[in-house]
């Protein structure tokens, strides 16, 4: 029998939060599987999954973010499952906006995004200039608007779960999105709240913002033109 949807939660060094997230999807959200991917942590993350009996997949080194979710991809993908939501170890996801996903995809989407500006408008904060940019870079090469291209909650149907699972070249990223959009993947935003990261420190300070920014646009204007698939 065919799984239907697993959440995918690549975690490092998330030793402050990892507990409290993947008890409340077990207690409030048990319809779902879940699996959390240890990206190489140095601190106590895969001691305290492995002291709570949680699902976990332990990876060896740090392969950072896209590598980690795609051994997820890959876990999904050997197993079944008809989709997998990638979901934030720092607590900023909301398991509540998983179900409402779920039926948007249902409507036969390949991706379907948890966004914070379907209804909401972005702030005039330098970071939300460079969500404006991206937005603008991808409407500008696949005519679609993707009003938050950085959000992390991100669900994929089983075609895109093999897809990502059996290409190396396949980040859970902004360029990625603008490429399967110019190649027929059919895309669809859900409004969805995000909490503020409780504990522990983000990789994405001012500096690390700007550089991905404008690593995304150069991408996303230029090389996915050339990008082949597959």
């Amino acid at each position: 029998m065919k799984k239907e949807l697993l959440i995918i939660i690549p975690a490092y060094n998330e030793e402050e939060n990892i507990e409290r997230v993947v008890k409340n999807i077990i207690n409030n959200y048990g319809q779902f599987d879940y699996i959390v991917v240890n990206d190489g942590s140095k601190d106590r993350t895969a001691d305290i999954c492995r002291e709570n009996g949680f699902e976990l997949l332990d990876l060896p080194i740090n392969l950072g973010l896209a590598g980690a979710f795609q051994a997820g991809l890959k876990y999904a993908y050997a197993k079944g499952y008809s989709y997998a939501i990638q979901f934030d170890a720092d607590g900023q996801h909301r398991p509540e906006y998983i179900e409402p996903m779920l039926m948007k995809m249902k409507e036969g989407y390949d991706i379907v995004i948890g966004s914070r500006f379907v209804k909401e408008r972005k702030d005039k904060s330098l970071r939300m200039f460079g969500s404006r940019m991206l937005t603008l870079a991808i409407k500008i090469t696949t005519g679609v608007r993707v009003s938050d291209p950085t959000s992390g909650m991100r669900m994929f149907a089983s075609d895109m779960i093999k897809e990502f699972a059996q290409n190396l070249n396949y980040g859970p990223e902004p360029d990625t999105i603008s490429y399967l959009l110019k190649n027929g993947a059919k895309i669809a935003e859900v409004q969805a709240e995000m909490d503020e990261r409780q504990f522990g420190e983000s990789y994405l300070n001012m500096i690390n913002s700007i550089k991905y920014m404008v690593k995304m646009i150069v991408s996303i204007v230029l090389i996915q033109n050339v990008r082949k698939r597959g």
